[in-house]
C-alpha cells in the first residue's frame, strides 16, 4: 500500500519538474515583485473616493475638510501607484509589450504624476456618465443613487482610470483594474477601448467591449451586448497578429439593446438603433433602426 508520505513526495517531485511549469512560472527578482491585487484594489477605492467624495471612502467629509481629505488621498494614491507602476514596468520588461518604458522608479513616479493629473478631467467625464445613466433610467431617483448603487459607474470609473494608465504604456496593471470591475459587476471593458462622454450601460451584466472598440458620445448599451472581433488573422508562424483594429466603431447617439452581438471592424452610424438578440457583422448606416425579422 502506498503511504501518504510517498504520495505527497511524488506529487511535490512532479510539480517541481521544470517541464511541468514551463511557461507558467514567473520568477521574481528581489525587490521587484509583481503588482499586488490587494494594493490595486486600494488604489481603485482611493480613485473612487477622490472622484466621488462622500460617496466612497470617508463619509464624514464636508466642504470645510474636503481639501485636506483630498490631499491625503492624492498623496497616498501617488505613493501606492508609483510602486505598482514600477512593478508593472518590471513585469513588462520580461514580456512582449505594446511600447517599452524602462523599469525605473523615476519613470514610475513620472507616470503616476501624469495619471493623477488626469483625475480632474476624469471626474468631469464621469459626471457626464452619471447624468447619462440617470436620464436613461426612469427607476433612478437621483444621481446619488446612481453613484452609490449602479454597477455601470463602478465599471466605467475603473475603465476610465485604467485607460489613462494604458495610454501611458503601463503593462499589466490596466488590465488588472478592469478585470476587477469585471469580477465585481459582470461588465468587461478592455482598457484599450476608446469611449466618449455621456456613456451609459443599463443593468450591465454580460457586456463585453473589446480592446480596439471605439465608442462615441451619448452611447447607451444594455445588458449582454458584445462588441467583439470576428476572427484573428495569423502570421506566417500561425500566431495571432495583435494590435490591429478588429472591434466595432459606434458613432454618437447609438443605442444597442440587450444581447445584441456586434462583430468585426464595422461602423454603427450616428443615431442608429440596434435591436436586441441580433447578430451584426456589416455596417449600419446612420439613423437606421435594425431589429429581428418577424
Amino acid at each position: 500500500m502506498v503511504s501518504r508520505t510517498d504520495i505527497l513526495t511524488q506529487t511535490v517531485e512532479e510539480l517541481s519538474d521544470s517541464e511541468s511549469f514551463k511557461g507558467l512560472f514567473y520568477q521574481q527578482k528581489e525587490g521587484e515583485p509583481l503588482p499586488s491585487a490587494t494594493i490595486l484594489q486600494e488604489i481603485v477605492e482611493l480613485v473612487r473616493t477622490i472622484i466621488f467624495p462622500g460617496y466612497y471612502g470617508n463619509f464624514t467629509i464636508n466642504s470645510y475638510t474636503i481639501k485636506y481629505h483630498t490631499g491625503v488621498s492624492v498623496e497616498r494614491l501617488y505613493n501606492l501607484l508609483t510602486e505598482q507602476i514600477f512593478s508593472g514596468l518590471v513585469f513588462g520588461s520580461e514580456e512582449e509589450c505594446r511600447c517599452e518604458v524602462p523599469a525605473t522608479r523615476e519613470n514610475a513616479s513620472n507616470i503616476a504624476l501624469k495619471c493623477i493629473a488626469k483625475l480632474p478631467e476624469m471626474r468631469r467625464i464621469l459626471a457626464t456618465d452619471v447624468i447619462a445613466v440617470f436620464n436613461g433610467d426612469p427607476a433612478a431617483q437621483n444621481c446619488g443613487e446612481v453613484i452609490c448603487c449602479y454597477p455601470t459607474i463602478r465599471a466605467i470609473s475603473n475603465y476610465r482610470f485604467a485607460h489613462e494608465l494604458y495610454k501611458l504604456c503601463v503593462p499589466l496593471i490596466p488590465r488588472i483594474i478592469t478585470e476587477m470591475a469585471h469580477s465585481e459587476t459582470g461588465i468587461d471593458i478592455h482598457p484599450g477601448a476608446e469611449i466618449g462622454h455621456h456613456f451609459a450601460i443599463d443593468h450591465g451584466t454580460g457586456v463585453v467591449i473589446g480592446a480596439t472598440s471605439i465608442i462615441g458620445n451619448n452611447v447607451k448599451l444594455y445588458q449582454g451586448v458584445t462588441l467583439g472581433a470576428r476572427s484573428f488573422p495569423l502570421d506566417d508562424e500561425g500566431k495571432p497578429i495583435k494590435g490591429i483594429p478588429r472591434h466595432p466603431i459606434l458613432e454618437d447617439n447609438v443605442i444597442v439593446y440587450s444581447n445584441a452581438t456586434i462583430l468585426g471592424r464595422i461602423t454603427i452610424g450616428r443615431d442608429a438603433t440596434v435591436g436586441g438578440n441580433i447578430w451584426v457583422t456589416e455596417d449600419v448606416p446612420a439613423g437606421t433602426r435594425i431589429v429581428q425579422k418577424k
